[in-house]
């Protein structure tokens, strides 16, 4: 594939990065194959995931092509950047197609990212993950690269404003591959949403402690913040939903 934006875009985001002090740690990148395809599984605990995301496979000087929302290519300034670096749209009402694309990108070699939650986790713990990950692996024949992102959450994230003030730190955790076969997509979706866990608590146990004090609302009350519980993201979510509902319902009126 030719990609005319998607390096300029990369230089744009880093130099951004320098701009805002970040302090990004990035550990486990060598699991990231320099050739062939693979998938990278992220957890979600920010709208910025995906463009930190792309930061695992830059030691190995690899381009991933993510798996995003229908509604982002629709827009008029986004869906032709998208588009322009090759990322892979989902239609959560026809999911087929989407499927199919990804396994094509995998099996002509390219690196996919995807989200085994759909969407954002507003407990911060990893929430119920979709099998799609670990049966789109299967059918390309290529490994699954667990992933987990801290940090992210302090600039932009639902239920909060933003916030990009400088000197924040971002860390990103590359696991070993998992090879699924597709015989128990549940079972091996189990294993991944396991791995995954282990890795998000080893990233968040090595992340700087004067960053995210007692209280911190970026930080899951299992571990002494003050977001809300997974039931209570659950609830949240719910609402979320049936207002997007209610919208739509008023707009075709």
């Amino acid at each position: 594939m030719r990609d005319l934006t998607y390096p300029p875009i990369i230089l744009a985001a880093k130099t951004g990065f320098r701009l805002l002090g970040q302090r990004i740690t990035l550990t486990g990148a060598e699991h990231v194959p320099r050739s062939g395809g693979a998938l990278l599984a992220f957890n979600h605990v920010s709208y910025l995931d995906f463009i930190y995301g792309g930061l695992a496979a830059h030691p190995s000087r690899r381009l991933v092509r993510f798996m995003a929302k229908r509604e982002i290519f629709d827009h008029r300034v986004g869906g032709p950047v998208m588009r322009s670096m090759h990322h892979i749209e989902v239609d959560r009402g026809e999911g087929v197609a989407s499927y199919r694309s990804a396994v094509k990108h995998l099996q002509d070699g390219e690196v996919v990212g995807i989200f085994p939650e759909a969407t954002i986790s507003r407990s911060f713990e990893l929430k119920e993950f979709k099998t799609g990950a670990v049966r789109i692996a299967a059918a390309a024949g290529v490994p699954v690269l667990p992933v987990v992102l801290w940090g992210t959450q302090r600039m932009m994230t639902k239920d909060h404003p933003r916030d990009f003030g400088r000197g924040k730190s971002i860390a990103i955790t590359v696991g070993a591959p998992l090879y699924p076969s597709g015989e128990d997509p549940t079972a091996e979706t189990a294993e991944l949403h396991a791995t995954m866990a282990r890795l998000l608590d080893e990233t968040i146990a090595a992340y700087p402690a004067d960053e995210q004090p007692p209280g911190s609302w970026w930080l899951s009350q299992r571990l002494g913040g003050s977001a809300p519980t997974p039931d209570e993201a659950v609830r949240l979510d719910a609402d979320e939903k049936r207002r997007r509902a209610e919208k739509r319902r008023a707009a075709r009126r």
